[in-house]
């Protein structure tokens, strides 16, 4: 795998010795009625790799063992066995495997029209997360493909998939703290917000505020605000055909080359690449 992110390209490669188990929107109407495009899991190995330059739907990841590399805010993590990641719709996606370990993972990626692909979703996530539960919602909608694909029992596999989904990338919204300050924030994108302002939205200090959103977003809360501006302004590049002056000045920078600058660190290209690279 590349060592600089900035320097991927779109790439799929399985290898001879990766497993996979998926079912597609294509085989199972369920699935699209849910506004997911796939499901799966995996067994992988070297060379296995993949990188997205066109993620169009949020997509996320639980890993079950074994470990593997996950591109996630811009910089390589181990992504192990406890762990899951939802990446958001727009932005560079990559994950590869690593010598002499094998990596068991399970995924559901989402369409564009899903509601976890919108502009406004909580992503990207990392963090903590016994993705075994769904692993097995996932291998029994995959079995029941394999054999009676009856609607009514895959529709129930597909409720328990949503379920454990839920558990992972819902936490934040029960604790009403952060849903003030990313509330309050998505509606001023373009203010120089501070530390100690996003603390005085929540009622907290500083210091709790960053435990809270470590705990919940596996990030810090001036990291959260980098995200949240660059995929709104990965939104915009994609849907308008606005200036990217204007869309930099729309999101917090009055500097077009900063901007620019920290787009490619979470995109892994410049602004004009991203917009270009996206059209028909």
């Amino acid at each position: 795998m590349a060592r600089d992110h900035l320097d991927l390209l779109e790439t799929h490669i399985d290898g001879p010795d990766t497993k996979l188990w998926s079912v597609r929107a294509e085989e199972c109407p369920a699935l699209t009625r849910r506004h997911i495009a796939h499901v799966g899991l995996g067994d992988a190995a070297v060379p296995y790799r993949i990188v997205r330059t066109k993620l169009s739907g949020a997509y996320l990841h639980g890993s079950l063992g074994g470990e593997g590399r996950m591109l996630i805010d811009g910089r390589w993590r181990p992504h192990a066995g406890g762990m899951a990641s939802l990446a958001p719709a727009h932005v560079l996606h990559a994950f590869h495997a690593i010598p002499s370990r094998r990596w068991n993972y399970c995924w559901v990626r989402f369409t564009p029209t899903s509601p976890r692909s919108i502009i406004h979703a909580m992503a990207p996530i990392v963090g903590r997360f016994d993705c075994r539960p769904l692993g097995h919602a996932i291998m029994g909608l995959y079995d029941e493909m394999q054999g009676r694909r009856d609607i009514a029992t895959c529709a129930l596999w597909l409720d328990l998939i949503e379920t454990y989904v839920d558990a992972f990338a819902e936490p934040w919204r029960r604790e009403t703290r952060l849903v003030a300050v990313w509330n309050s924030v998505r509606q001023d994108l373009a203010r120089p917000w501070t530390l100690a302002e996003l603390a005085s939205l929540a009622g907290l200090s500083g210091e709790h505020l960053r435990r809270l959103c470590h705990g919940s977003l596996g990030r810090s809360p001036m990291q959260q605000l980098t995200n949240l501006r660059v995929q709104h302004a990965a939104h915009q590049l994609v849907t308008t055909d606005a200036k990217i002056e204007t869309i930099a000045d729309s999101v917090g920078y009055r500097n077009a080359f900063a901007f620019s600058n920290v787009f490619k660190k979470v995109t892994g290209v410049r602004p004009s690449h991203f917009r270009t690279r996206r059209q028909p």
